[in-house]
């Protein structure tokens, strides 16, 4: 059988401590190659650019009516 706590947590204890569990605004940067807002530390989604070197190729596709 589980345990039971042995008194109740009360609504202001619950609500602070779930007060701490929020998620946070992702800092971005712009992108040196490109200016497109990215996060930092991270390969330009736009461009494939990382500090300054090509690190993915990206490739656009372009769809034509048949």
């Amino acid at each position: 059988m589980p345990q039971e706590p042995k008194k109740k947590h009360s609504k202001g204890r619950k609500r602070t401590r779930r007060a701490a569990i929020s998620l946070e605004a992702i800092s971005l940067v712009k992108c040196s190659h490109c200016q497109a807002p990215t996060p930092s530390h991270v390969t330009c989604r736009s461009c494939g650019f990382y500090a300054g070197k090509q690190v993915n190729q990206k490739t656009t596709a372009v769809i034509t009516k048949a």
